[in-house]
């Protein structure tokens, strides 16, 4: 059953932390968002002109909180939920309190069934008047996120058929790369596999090459662990640098992307499972790389 639904674009991401204030600093010190709402619970920080594109969560254990991405319309909200309930998904409208809290439109929640991953459909979200400031790097946007899986075929298989993701190319038995059609990115979603269901990593793309090279230094300087890169990835033609937050989850600065036409697009490509099919430059990630971020459990 295909899906009847468009999306806009990967809107935010919603991560749990064990420490609040800490993590907000780094957020805001080293990566360089910038900071709207702070409560004692939770903070709102953005890349760009959307109330939030991460929020942050204290909770027990660091993970992955939901991932929320923003449909064109209205009406494809409400056609989601419909075609949601159809392949036995459980979709939930989320309280008018808490969407009016969160600055949102009309928004839906579901967990995907094999893997637990928290997910949500929103339909708009407040634009700041402020511009967002780009004090330590020009970020373009939230890019996108990936998330790890034992079954990496099924889920992979699910999403494109029951959620209307399209597949861009993949490195065979390793990681698949999704978009979220109609949106022109190579990948807004990606699949890696692993041994457990969590978080792989949170993107933030930017605008030149520099500042991934002089977020590099600024990670030295600041003693945050770099776990893979700099280096190439083939697949996206992406220029990448991954590095740990406070928690040990994983975060991406990454600069250029093949974008996708809506009609006409090139079919996806399988690559060799092989280190040069993720690292042009033939790079390895340290053994602390994606290994932090469990889905947070429905309720």
């Amino acid at each position: 059953m295909s899906a009847d639904y468009r999306y806009s674009r990967l809107g935010y991401v919603a991560l749990n932390v064990t420490d609040l204030a800490r993590t907000l600093a780094f957020y805001t010190d080293i990566v360089g968002l910038d900071t709207t709402e702070v409560t004692e619970a939770q903070a709102a920080l953005r890349c760009g002109p959307d109330h939030h594109n991460i929020l942050l969560s204290q909770a027990p254990e660091p993970g992955l909180k939901r991932i929320g991405f923003e449909l064109e319309s209205g009406d494809d909200l409400e056609r989601a939920f419909g075609h949601l309930e159809r392949c036995g998904y459980g979709p939930a409208w989320v309280d008018a309190e808490e969407t009016a809290a969160l600055r949102q439109g009309r928004s839906l929640r579901f967990h995907h069934p094999g893997t637990g991953l928290p997910l949500e459909y929103f339909a708009g979200m407040e634009q700041m008047a402020d511009p967002f400031e780009a004090r330590l790097a020009r970020i373009a946007r939230l890019g996108h996120v990936v998330v790890s899986t034992p079954d990496l075929p099924a889920m992979r298989d699910s999403l494109i058929r029951d959620l209307g993701f399209l597949l861009s190319d993949e490195v065979d038995g390793l990681v698949s790369f999704l978009r979220c059609f109609p949106n022109r990115f190579h990948h807004s979603l990606g699949i890696a596999r692993a041994d457990e269901n969590r978080l792989h990593h949170v993107n933030f793309m930017v605008t030149d090459i520099d500042d991934v090279g002089r977020a590099l230094n600024r990670l030295k300087k600041n003693g945050v662990e770099i776990v893979y890169g700099p280096g190439r990835h083939p697949p996206s033609g992406s220029i990448f640098l991954y590095f740990l937050d406070p928690d040990g989850m994983t975060v991406e600065y990454s600069f250029g992307m093949e974008e996708f036409a809506e009609t006409g697009a090139r079919a996806p490509r399988t690559l060799p499972p092989v280190p040069e099919s993720l690292d042009f430059w033939g790079g390895l990630p340290s053994l602390d790389f994606a290994k932090v971020g469990r889905f947070e459990a429905a309720a």
